[in-house]
């Protein structure tokens, strides 16, 4: 019988005095790309990453010209093309899993994170093989979304996320309209100035090497039943229940239950990995095999993100 417990991350212990980590990656890039292609998720400890400066190079060194995000559902502050602050999400509040823009026309194939400062305590960006998820998924919820896809509806308003002038980039709303004929979302004005967007992804995807299926979408992170019951109740004082900032479905529009979200989470938690930041980590993380989360935390903590590669799922 195969063992898929979850395995501790691989780690590369780059020396015994920290090298420059741009340098280092440069030297060992066919190394670290073997290692990403074989376990998902590499974590390469004792790097010199002492300013912003040095993180961006190495998370530069790792997705190479980077990608541009489009469609962020949370503020970020963007260091050069591609590479960005962790998201502006409260300590107190978990990022579940999720797999990055899995709800865009093109995602990041590559992730990079550096850690400047770990949090005085948890904040771990945990990972998840997406094909172990999708094994122990049950089949008749696995084919429901393999048939039909996922739905993700927005409601960007100026009080709660990212405004739609940040997520696309302009505050023209032709261009708004331009981008999502292109890539396949339904947007709707508002009254008031907010915009709704609707978009259809598949929720079930071949990895762009293997070709094995992975479980590559955000259907439980962005579902109204992750939410801390008290942030959902006030989303839903505020703005009813048709308004709140980010909700999914079944890609027919079949509503979620609780329980379906809960389950989906509690498989994600079985094949969860987790490995404490230290000062100078950088993991690569396939984006396609590995989903991550990112676990509430107490202190200072500053991790700088890379995405590269892009691909259209």
């Amino acid at each position: 019988m195969t063992d898929h417990r979850p395995r501790p991350l691989t780690l590369l212990d780059a020396s015994s005095a920290p090298p420059r980590a741009a340098d280092w990656i440069g030297e060992h890039r066919d190394e670290l790309r073997a290692m990403v292609d074989e376990h998902g998720a590499v974590l390469v400890r004792g790097l010199l990453l002492d300013t912003r400066e040095t993180a961006v190079s190495a998370i530069r060194a790792v997705v190479g010209d980077g990608m541009t995000e489009r469609e962020g559902f949370t503020p970020r502050d963007t260091y050069g093309p591609g590479v960005y602050s962790s998201s502006h999400w409260p300590a107190d509040q978990p990022m579940c899993m999720h797999h990055e823009l899995s709800y865009a026309d093109e995602a990041p194939r590559t992730m990079a994170f550096a850690c400047l400062t770990p949090p005085a305590s948890a904040g771990v960006t945990a990972v998840a093989d997406s094909r172990a998820v999708l094994r122990d998924l049950p089949t008749d919820l696995v084919e429901r979304f393999e048939r039909h896809g996922w739905r993700l509806t927005r409601h960007y308003n100026p009080y709660v996320g990212t405004s739609w002038q940040d997520a696309f980039g302009t505050d023209d709303r032709a261009e708004v309209e331009r981008y999502c004929a292109q890539h396949g979302i339904e947007p709707t004005w508002g009254t008031d100035g907010g915009l709704r967007t609707v978009q259809i992804r598949p929720a079930v995807i071949p990895h762009p090497t293997t070709g094995e299926r992975c479980w590559f979408n955000q259907i439980a992170f962005l579902s109204e039943w992750t939410m801390a019951p008290e942030v959902r109740a006030f989303l839903v004082g505020e703005f009813g229940p048709e308004g709140l900032p980010f909700n999914t479905s079944c890609g027919d529009g079949t509503p979620l239950d609780r329980a379906m979200v809960d389950l989906i989470n509690k498989v994600y938690e079985a094949h969860t990995i987790r490995e404490p930041w230290r000062r100078g980590d950088l993991m690569v993380v396939d984006n396609v095999r590995m989903a991550h989360s990112r676990e509430p935390y107490r202190g200072e903590r500053e991790i700088l993100v890379g995405m590269g590669e892009p691909f259209r799922p």
